[in-house]
């Protein structure tokens, strides 16, 4: 996103400033030792580095997520070129009760549940291809002078569209979590007293001009904190000040004002049934005769939500949304057929929310001190969001439980025929070596979509329906600032920007909790939230994700960073904001696997019929391997992963 009249120099964005991502040269580790670099450089002592002191993955900047060395192994396993190099496995001698593979939040829950019914001393082995545990539950954190400042990496809160399952909702409060309690920890009138409002900001590649104006209540689509209550006058100074054609601010206020019908003649269910295959987009341009520069303003909008823009979400999603230009269709309130789960609201769901500061990396903290006491200290939430996690005692013969970081399974078959084995072999690759363990049973906790490249013994119709899950592809930046002056005097702590490179971005929620204290004066550093899915607009869905993944793993941190830069000077420059000297630290945590793929009516034809859905083909149990993971219910969210790991469990034991 670069101003094509001028473009800052490198310098004036600060990109040769020592912050504290240049220790970190995309993400791999070049002055900190040897114990920070990622597997592929390590040709020999890996399971030492993670037992020093040192190795400590939270406290990475610079490229994380999916990072450097987490993905080589599984991409050549893809290509079809690993078992030409790879050697023959080592076998560790070990065998377990259960092994599982994948240690994100339902692969920790799935162990958490196959221990309560096995009893406590159950043998347990957790692989996980990353240098840390929690899947897309990531910690980040950052120090900034005498300041210390977390961030979410992956998972932002507890809530779901839909009410938690007795199952998920029992496992939080087991973990300790009062999820009423949120409004003690929760200041929610913090940015609202200094005068901070919702904002939007106007590129002029996509609008003509840069600039940023006061959101309106309709353009919401973020966090909860950063939606504005309705109010006619910040409509009026909106359409006063954006810069959008006559017509277009005309065409916007008949959409928000006007009880309109747009479909005529129609029942309440035929309707819906015309919006279930038809993208707003299409509505607006085609239905409601909207000017185009009302499209732009509303395509990212549910970036947040879907992954995807207007352009490849369903209209009837857009009014379950509450989206404009819905308000005089007469729609009956009940949710239509082949609507997404995030669209459909629900009162009990909207009030089970719980934002930790380092998202839900909290939970996969809790759920591995639940499963080895020793490496997280402490015994309540409070006091576990302070905790340094001991990584060296994640994987230690004198725990029945361990987790095994930067170990990418390759391979998981049954010892014999599936329908009489008593074992699974797991062979993982670690380094430059592949070893091979057995257990009486393994969970699949991992992406559906590496599942039939390792585990080829499934049923051909099971892998092609794992095969389909796909991934919708995220970036989640994290900006540590010295200060946060810029955002008070443009009197803003939240930014949609529809035609920028990251959609969305804000100011970390005033949350203080178990002694950690959020800033609460704009002289004092912050986290800067930063969100960006890659999209195609005009493709389908699965193509369009596709794309975007290649595009997150093409680009390199360093055009990612000068993105960020120019983005945030651009945006904040008139608040005085200097990139060069503002600018503390910078961790993007890139998921080209992001978000669980959720059915869509425009192009998941059974979701809109009827029938069978691939997931519920795919997370069939085979023998002694069960399937996990949100994928395994297509639906993004950590209570599906618990409510998999729940079933999971469940089938293999019985």
């Amino acid at each position: 996103m670069s101003d094509p009249d001028r473009d800052l120099s490198d310098r004036e964005l600060g990109m040769q400033r020592h912050i504290t991502r240049r220790d970190f040269l995309n993400g791999v580790a070049v002055t900190a030792g040897a114990a920070l670099l990622p597997r592929h450089l390590l040709a020999t002592g890996v399971v030492d580095s993670e037992r020093s002191s040192d190795y400590y993955p939270p406290a990475l900047t610079g490229l994380r997520g999916s990072h450097p060395g987490s993905f080589d192994a599984a991409h050549a396993l893809r290509d079809g070129t690993f078992w030409n190099t790879a050697g023959t496995p080592q076998d560790t001698g070990e065998t377990y009760d259960l092994i599982v593979v994948g240690g994100g939040i339902s692969g920790l829950s799935a162990a958490h549940f196959y221990r309560k019914l096995a009893g406590p001393n159950a043998r347990i082995l957790i692989l996980d291809n990353h240098d840390d545990f929690g899947g897309h539950a990531k910690r980040n954190e950052f120090r900034v002078g005498n300041a210390f400042r977390l961030g979410f990496g992956g998972t932002y809160s507890i809530e779901s569209p839909a009410p938690y399952s007795k199952e998920a909702r029992g496992l939080i409060e087991e973990l300790g979590i009062d999820v009423a309690s949120y409004p003690r920890y929760h200041d929610a009138k913090l940015y609202r007293s200094l005068g901070l409002r919702s904002k939007i900001f106007f590129d002029k590649e996509t609008f003509g001009v840069d600039r940023l104006v006061l959101g309106p209540p309709s353009l919401k689509g973020g966090e909860k904190d950063y939606v504005e209550s309705t109010d006619r006058e910040t409509w009026k100074q909106f359409l006063a000040d954006a810069p959008l054609a006559a017509q277009a601010k005309s065409d916007l206020d008949r959409l928000r004002h006007d009880a309109r019908d747009y479909l005529p003649g129609l029942s309440s269910t035929e309707k819906k049934a015309k919006l279930a295959r038809m993208s707003y987009a299409s509505f607006l341009r085609d239905v409601a005769k909207v000017h185009e520069d009302a499209v732009k303003l509303y395509q990212a909008v549910l970036h947040p939500t879907f992954g995807l823009g207007i352009d490849a979400v369903p209209a009837q999603d857009a009014w379950g949304e509450d989206l404009p230009g819905f308000r005089g269709m007469k729609l009956d309130p009940a949710p239509g057929r082949g609507m997404n789960r995030d669209a459909i609201p629900n009162e009990e769901a909207e009030k089970y929310f719980f934002h930790f500061p380092d998202g839900n990396a909290t939970i996969a903290r809790l759920l591995v001190r639940k499963l080895i006491p020793d490496a997280i200290a402490g015994n309540s939430v409070n006091d576990v969001v302070l905790a340094k996690a001991n990584y060296s005692r994640l994987d230690s013969s004198a725990s029945p439980v361990k987790i095994r970081l930067n170990s990418t399974a390759v391979r998981v078959k049954h010892v014999g025929e599936a329908a009489m084995a008593r074992e699974v072999e797991v062979a993982y690759a670690q380094g430059d070596k592949v070893y091979t363990a057995r257990a009486k049973n393994c969970i699949l906790a991992c992406w559906h979509v590496v599942i039939p490249y390792i585990c080829e013994e499934l049923p051909q119709k099971q892998r092609e329906a794992l095969a389909s899950a796909q991934k919708v592809p995220l970036l989640y930046t994290n900006v540590a600032l010295r200060n946060w002056t810029s955002f008070q005097k443009l009197n803003t702590n939240a930014v949609y920007a529809p035609g920028c490179y990251h959609t969305r971005m804000g100011l970390d929620l005033a949350v203080s909790i178990g002694g950690y204290e959020c800033a609460r004066k704009p002289e004092e550093p912050i986290v800067v939230h930063m969100m960006k899915t890659p999209c195609q607009p005009g493709r389908p869905a699965r193509e369009q994700h596709t794309l975007g993944r290649l595009e997150l793993y093409e680009t390199t941190f360093e055009t990612m960073e000068r993105e960020i830069r120019g983005q945030l000077v651009r945006t904040l420059g008139a608040g005085g904001f200097d990139p060069a000297r503002d600018i503390a630290a910078i961790t993007v945590n890139r998921w080209p696997h992001g978000y669980a793929y959720q059915y869509n009516s425009l192009f998941d034809s059974f979701w809109l019929e009827g029938g069978e859905t691939p997931c519920e083909v795919a997370r069939k149990t085979f023998g002694r391997i069960a399937i996990a993971n949100a994928d395994a219910g297509a639906y993004a969210y950590t209570d599906e992963a618990i409510n998999q790991a729940w079933r999971a469990v469940g089938e293999l034991r019985s």
